[in-house]
């Protein structure tokens, strides 16, 4: 909602929950007018043209098949699906349904990481040699609450891989392209976590550690490191590194992927880092965000413009738009395909993962 606040293009005019009576009480607070008891019903309803589903990861495939076979467009928050044949079940539904589709990996969306893409492209550092990212995840840390508790399981689909992880190589791939080969390791060495009022420990299955090594499409060489919880030294760093210079992302917070970046850039002999500016005319004239990057919903916001474009057709000839539940698959198998890499303890080749 802060997101979409202020937006031209969207009308919030109904909201659904897990009772008539949630749905009842939110829509009083939030002044929605439609209020509903299921997803089915908000999907059914002629005041609706676009369903978000904005929940818990394991509850994405119950709400977004009825709303696909109502024939509506759906904006689904990452990852599309639990594990990888949920989100190939929706995608082939989407498909056969002809529907416009879109994923929340808003980092895609985000100026900063629009306008590296560009600097990248345009030979700002040459032929890119090699790139690192270090990060820390948020989850996977020394505590838990009630609220995130699922996450201690790793076949809720909500894990370091799928989400930190899942944003960070998808943005690695927007800029730099996608990998040719990977080896990984994903460790799991918090068996054991803290309640965090209660001090009661519970069983973690779900990974904390996960560090990856590869080579892209493009031969440079990629080195990502995810670790779970948060750090006191470093909460994200990107480094590409190439003949002609050095570009540099970074975040003081965990959730990168929300806001929050800033850019650094050096090239040619004795170059200095220094902080980059993002031109005006990579912020889609959302000008009510000019000083909020760091908000949580600002990358969202980017990407809520982006789509409206898309549906209205008033995106630029060269401009792409929001990633669609195609590109969720191909994201989730790679994903499947650098934890088989960690159990296998071996190099393995990606297929073609697309854009």
């Amino acid at each position: 909602m802060p997101a979409l606040a202020g937006l031209d293009g969207y009308e919030l005019r109904a909201l659904s929950a897990s009772s008539a009576d949630s749905a009842r009480a939110a829509g009083e607070k939030y002044a929605v007018p439609l209020a509903y008891g299921s997803a089915e019903e908000l999907a059914r309803s002629e005041e609706v043209d676009l369903v978000v589903v904005t929940v818990k990861v394991p509850h994405h495939l119950e709400l977004i098949r009825p709303a696909l076979e109502a024939g509506k467009m759906v904006f689904s928050e990452w990852p599309l699906g639990a594990d990888l044949a949920q989100a190939e079940e929706l995608a082939g539904l989407a498909h056969r349904r002809g529907v416009l589709t879109a994923v929340g990996l808003q980092a895609r969306s985000s100026p900063p990481l629009r306008y590296l893409r560009d600097l990248v492209a345009d030979g700002y550092v040459g032929r890119v040699l090699s790139t690192s990212m270090l990060g820390s995840g948020w989850i996977g840390g020394a505590t838990y609450d009630d609220n995130y508790a699922y996450v201690l399981d790793v076949t809720s689909g909500a894990t370091l891989l799928s989400i930190p992880f899942g944003h960070s190589v998808d943005a690695l791939a927007m800029v730099l392209g996608e990998f040719r080969e990977v080896s990984a390791l994903i460790e799991n060495l918090r068996p054991g976590v803290s309640h965090v009022t209660s001090g009661a420990v519970a069983a973690k299955t779900a990974e904390d550690q996960i560090a990856v090594m590869g080579v892209l499409e493009s031969g440079a060489v990629a080195a990502m490191h995810i670790r779970g919880g948060t750090s006191r030294a470093t909460a994200f760093h990107w480094e590409i590194n190439g003949t002609d210079g050095d570009l540099v992302v970074k975040a003081d917070q965990a959730q990168w992927w929300y806001g929050g970046l800033r850019l650094y850039g050096a090239r040619g002999e004795g170059g200095t880092l220094a902080e980059l500016t993002v031109p005006a005319r990579y912020q889609r004239s959302l000008t009510q965000w000019a000083g909020r990057s760091a908000e949580p919903a600002c990358n969202v916001a980017h990407a809520y413009a982006l789509l409206r474009d898309q549906i209205t057709g008033n995106l630029a000839p060269d401009e792409d738009g929001v990633p669609d539940f195609r590109h969720a698959v191909r994201r989730q198998r790679m994903l499947e395909r650098i934890r088989e890499a960690a159990r296998a303890g071996r190099k393995v080749t990606l297929a073609e993962q697309g854009s």
